[in-house]
């Protein structure tokens, strides 16, 4: 569940910055950003999406607050659009799979016979 408001933050954070709606708080934003990235490569590594993981790992690596990569004005622009696009995606392809529950041992109708 945190994973998915983390994914909808981003989306939101994203489309502000792609608004240039928020554009003086650039350190919350890529915080934001970066944390919610790596809760995805989590959840992609889980699921055995490797593909997703190292994207997500790009985008981690690219709005990490703590050693900030500097780029252009045009080119952050264009990549908040795709790293949008990649929230957007991530939402619909990487869903959590239930949890199965374990059968219970005091079942009225045991599959086996007892030794």
């Amino acid at each position: 569940m945190l994973t998915k408001i983390m994914k909808w933050a981003s989306i939101a954070v994203l489309l502000l910055v792609g608004l240039r709606l928020a554009k003086s708080y650039q350190g919350l934003w890529e915080m934001v950003v970066c944390v919610s990235a790596l809760l995805v490569v989590a959840q992609a590594v889980r699921a055995a999406k490797y593909f997703w993981a190292a994207g997500f790992l790009a985008i981690v690596v690219l709005f990490n607050p703590v050693v900030p990569i500097v780029l252009s004005a045009k080119i952050l622009l264009w990549l908040n659009w795709v790293c949008l696009a990649a929230f957007l995606v991530s939402l619909a392809v990487l869903k959590r799979s239930p949890t199965l529950s374990i059968p219970s041992i005091t079942n009225r109708t045991p599959r086996s016979e007892a030794l």
